[in-house]
């Protein structure tokens, strides 16, 4: 080898065993295997999540599961409790109930009003988003018989993922219109907590039709032109499904 070989040698870094960004992927799809099992009913408030019993149930080793683990308590799913471990979150109570919905209220007041300026563009886009929830109301209609829509269990909550991203997606339409990337990662970090409220609340769909009716009214308001209208809208359309949360919780 030459010295130049040698001098090489010495500045190339070294081999990786894993790539980096399939280690970013791996923890990524194990985050959001736990975040599922949070969402659907089938870890109840309080219960423990083993990082072991985890690791072996997504046949992953330990670490993923472990970095997973500390993502979620950022988010409030999760707490770390010393010496026992990770547990879920237990539900809200009626103060940080109060203090989300005040947190969505001024989060998306804000991204209406910006978003209002750009409605020509967000229209065609909104009404796609509200198509799609309305399609979803109805399978959900269609795949459970009178008195079912209230249930919230790990079976139950499978074909109601699908209605919940829908509803979301409305939501987060208007938000990505406002055209502030600070507003979205906002929305999206308290996404999580929307979710989980409405498994913990065992209020399951019965607020379908009255979601179904208030994004109408959102939309409609946002097609009229005025720019008070979609404002005024949202408002009473989280408002209303502040009074749901807190009368099923």
């Amino acid at each position: 080898m030459t010295s130049d070989d040698n001098r090489a040698a010495a500045v190339r870094p070294p081999a990786r065993t894993q790539p980096v960004v399939a280690r970013r992927a791996l923890r990524d799809g194990v985050y959001d295997a736990i975040l599922e099992k949070l969402l659907d009913g089938s870890t109840p408030p309080g219960s423990s999540l083993g990082i072991d019993p985890l690791a072996r149930e997504l046949e992953v080793s330990p670490t993923p599961v472990r970095e997973a683990l500390v993502q979620l308590e950022h988010t409030g799913l999760v707490s770390r409790v010393a010496l026992k471990g990770y547990r879920v979150a237990e539900p809200m109570t009626d103060e940080q109930l109060a203090e989300l919905f005040d947190m969505r209220s001024v989060l998306e007041t804000a991204a209406v009003e910006r978003a209002a300026a750009n409605a020509d563009d967000l229209v065609p886009e909104l009404r796609v988003a509200h198509a799609q929830h309305v399609l979803c109301a109805h399978r959900v209609r269609k795949l459970r018989g009178p008195g079912e829509e209230s249930g919230a269990g790990p079976g139950d909550f499978a074909d109601l993922r699908e209605y919940f991203a829908a509803d979301w997606e409305f939501h987060r339409t208007i938000i990505r219109a406002a055209g502030n990337r600070f507003l979205l990662q906002s929305a999206d970090s308290l996404s999580a907590h929307v979710h989980r409220l409405r498994q913990t609340a065992d209020r399951g769909t019965i607020d379908i039709d009255q979601a179904v009716d208030e994004h109408a009214a959102i939309l409609a308001a946002f097609e009229s032109g005025d720019p008070e209208q979609p404002k005024i809208a949202m408002r009473e359309h989280l408002a209303a499904v502040a009074g749901r949360s807190r009368a099923g919780g």
